[in-house]
């Protein structure tokens, strides 16, 4: 096999991306249909508008930092080359913050996040087929590996599929929580934050099998983010015991 892996003429890269946000659209599109909205339609409007753009920023930004010397030499000697390059990591908790600022500002106070945990995995994991698909020009690849399962992206060199390893990473956080959440009482929000906990988490043990540009006490930018959003959600993003009591009142009332 030859990467990048071309699919009917076109870069498996901007081909699976584009695929990703089409599913994770249509699956958002089919939740949206087959459960009751926490907020107002235009408040959901404006949340989406928000989450899209933190999105941006957050992706943009520590993909930058991960790669210093490529932004560097891009914003001296090819400026276009910046719009390249985005992270998960960066994207969700830029996403999470500025929904969590415009929910503020609008006065929400629900938790809104659950309906997202499908279409986030959905499109996540149809993105990291054209990971693996691009190869090296990717930079998701994982380090060399004498497993037999890994697999020459075109260096030589027998490497850890770390894409593939996401996908199944996702799906199996994503079981899980729906698991424990349909067999437990739980308050709303609990799947998104448990969601977004386990996948900062995964992301902070399998970013020490990718090679990185730099490092600050062996964390690689994308770990030192892991570990703040982790941070966060540990002290400030603490589920109460009134959102807990309010998850039993609410299932006693339906029983």
């Amino acid at each position: 096999m030859e990467f990048p892996v071309m699919v009917l003429g076109i870069h498996p890269h901007l081909l699976f991306e584009v695929l990703g946000y089409i599913g994770g659209l249509a699956t958002t599109v089919w939740i949206s249909s087959s459960r009751e909205d926490t907020v107002e339609p235009e408040q959901r409007h404006a949340l989406i508008v928000a989450g899209l753009f933190g999105a941006l920023l957050g992706a943009k930004l520590l993909a930058w930092a991960q790669h210093p010397q490529a932004t560097f030499l891009a914003a001296t000697e090819e400026p276009a080359f910046l719009l390249g390059g985005k992270t998960i990591v960066g994207g969700l908790l830029g996403g999470m913050a500025a929904i969590e600022l415009a929910k503020k500002a609008m006065g929400i106070t629900k938790r809104t996040g659950d309906a997202m945990v499908l279409p986030l995995v959905v499109g996540m994991s149809i993105g990291r087929i054209g990971c693996f698909l691009t190869g090296l020009e990717d930079s998701t690849f994982g380090i060399e590996t004498g497993l037999p399962w890994g697999i020459d992206l075109g260096d030589g060199v027998s490497r850890h599929p770390t894409a593939l390893y996401e996908i199944l990473a996702l799906w199996a956080i994503y079981f899980s929580i729906r698991h424990y959440s349909i067999t437990n009482i739980v308050p709303s929000g609990w799947e998104f934050r448990s969601f977004l906990m386990s996948y900062l988490a995964w992301r902070l043990l399998v970013d020490w099998i990718k090679p990185a540009d730099w490092e600050l006490v062996f964390f690689s930018p994308i770990q030192i983010a892991c570990v703040m959003g982790l941070s966060w959600y540990v002290t400030f993003g603490v589920m109460t015991d009134d959102e807990w009591a309010m998850a039993g009142d609410s299932s006693s009332l339906e029983g």
